[in-house]
């Protein structure tokens, strides 16, 4: 008996490959005899995958994609992968052509099985790619210690099976409007890269007020081209060009003074290629941060910003500008989420180890009274004289002591440190150096957040509890002792790097890549094949 053809396709694999939007056909007859050949085929296509099979098995390897009421579902999903790459991901790993390619030559209830364990993997590939990021954030570069939540394999097919197939497809990426902002971005830039970019680039050189010429008229249009200035015809850089220059630099977290000095020229002549790996980097962050529920108050720490903010309800409620760690080993700044339980007003302050044995161990053994401002303490906290302490006996490996500095209007961590319990020892606190917040970049610390404004930061934390939150603080800091004032509602705090991200009212922002995290994670996520469009090769 000839065997009938089981699938028909009417639609273009090389449309599925350029990503185009298609509509499939599929007619499939009912299961005859072949039933156990398309089983068997499935069950061996599905061996190595121990959810997959498991989860086939207990629907007594019902299909999910080849069957004759499975039209509906097997168009959304192939749609869905061939438009993948919207979302900055490796549309290679979901190989959708080879999908469409592979309904066109089944014929066998074997070939069937095959189409469907694929399929079943491709979908598998994309919903956790899509929901919780391409690449394990902690293998890309140190520091970066954020813990992704991979979603069930049975959950994912069986919400497939058992709901609507675009509207569980559609419920797979993050929610958040910045993610959606991103998106918007992306294909703004991907337009911008088809065509002729934003122009040329400025001339290098420092550009102000009053002054005319070839430099001032690439300015001008690139400013045009980025949005920033309406088409015009100026030919001096006036009171519009000043605005445009300032409206650039606040966006791109540079002093907005209005004039083009060097760093700003830097980041308008940017290319669109490299705002679109920023954007693309940041759609994998936030897709690693995943379900984490942001409705409410809580704190964010973006480290390129140099800013830490309150956020209540989607709201700025307060901002202060902050230092975070030297862009040097084990100083860079981590990248975590967790709660924050309580602040320390007066506090002391524990040298980590890592400070005292490469830093204060060698000034003491050249001289036991240095740095006389730090006590020297054992493994129970207390105080050893340091008469009694042969510094130069002790190696970094072997010296049994700590450091601690009483609280003091000098202490290296001000008046108040405000604390999320967590492995790294890193924490938010004042500081008696104020005068690195007037700087532009300020990677400076030994990887905990200075903050600018510590005691207004205080407020706004304590106004959540407390109807004089000025005066509640202001209590524990007169009493002149370590005092610890407990949150009575822990707040989600989030370390986090973003160098690009839209504003509530929808406009991109930008920041420098100053630990080149964001380099490691483009060129990590290229591997994986991740392809910009728009790029010409």
């Amino acid at each position: 008996m000839a065997v009938v053809p089981r699938f028909r396709l009417c639609s273009s694999v090389i449309a599925a490959a350029l990503g185009v939007v298609v509509t499939f056909s599929i007619a499939v007859p009912s299961v005859r005899a072949e039933e156990s050949a398309f089983v068997q085929a499935l069950a061996a296509n599905l061996s190595e995958d121990a959810g997959l099979a498991a989860f086939y098995h207990s629907r007594n390897y019902a299909p999910l994609w080849t069957g004759p009421v499975d039209a509906e579902r097997r168009s959304a999903l192939l749609n869905v992968l061939a438009r993948a790459g919207d979302h900055g991901l490796p549309v290679v790993r979901y190989v959708v052509g080879a999908l469409v390619a592979a309904f066109h030559r089944a014929v066998t209830e074997r070939d069937r099985g095959r189409v469907e364990a694929a399929m079943s993997r491709a979908f598998l590939a994309y919903a956790r790619d899509v929901k919780s990021g391409v690449l394990d954030p902690t293998k890309v570069a140190p520091g970066i210690l954020r813990v992704v939540e991979r979603p069930d394999t049975v959950g994912l097919l069986a919400a497939i099976a058992e709901g609507d197939a675009m509207t569980v497809l559609a419920s797979l990426p993050p929610k958040s409007p910045e993610y959606a902002r991103l998106m918007k971005e992306k294909l703004a830039l991907q337009e911008a890269l088809s065509g002729a970019g934003w122009g040329a680039e400025v001339p290098v050189g420092k550009l102000k007020p009053g002054v005319e010429g070839p430099a001032l008229i690439a300015l001008r249009d690139r400013l045009v081209k980025l949005g920033y200035l309406p088409v015009s015809a100026v030919a001096t850089y006036d009171a519009t060009i000043v605005e445009a220059v300032q409206r650039f630099q606040r966006d791109h977290g540079l002093l907005p003074d209005g004039v083009a000095g060097d760093s700003t020229i830097a980041e308008i002549n940017v290319s669109p290629e490299a705002r679109l790996k920023s954007v693309v980097v940041a759609m994998e962050r936030l897709r690693w941060m995943g379900d984490i529920d942001r409705s409410g108050r809580y704190i964010w720490v973006n480290q390129p910003d140099f800013t830490v903010k309150i956020i209540d309800h989607g709201k700025v409620t307060f901002q202060t500008r902050s230092v975070v760690g030297k862009n040097v080993g084990d100083m860079r700044t981590p990248e975590f989420s967790d709660l924050m339980e309580h602040m320390i007003v007066n506090p002391s302050w524990g040298v980590p180890r890592s400070i005292v044995v490469k830093e204060y161990l060698p000034l003491l053994q050249q001289n036991p009274n240095a740095v006389d401002y730090l006590q020297v303490v054992d493994s129970n906290g207390r105080v050893v004289p340091r008469g009694q302490v042969d510094f130069a006996s002790f190696s970094a490996r072997t010296f049994p002591f700590g450091m601690r500095q009483p609280p003091s209007d000098g202490n290296a961590l001000g008046k108040v440190k405000f604390m999320f319990p967590n492995p790294y020892d890193i924490y938010l606190h004042d500081t008696p150096v104020k005068d690195l917040f007037s700087k532009e970049v300020r990677a400076y610390s030994h990887g905990c957040i200075r903050l600018a404004d510590p005691f207004d930061f205080a407020h706004a934390l304590l106004s959540a509890q407390t109807n004089n939150p000025n005066g509640a603080f202001q209590a524990a800091l007169d009493s002149n002792t370590e005092t610890m004032v407990k949150l009575v509602k822990p707040v989600p705090v989030h370390l986090v790097y973003f160098t690009a991200w839209p504003t509530v009212k929808g406009n991109m922002t930008y920041r420098r890549d100053v630990y080149g995290r964001d380099a490691r994670i483009f060129e990590t996520l290229s591997k994986a094949g991740v392809v910009l469009r728009g790029v010409q090769g």
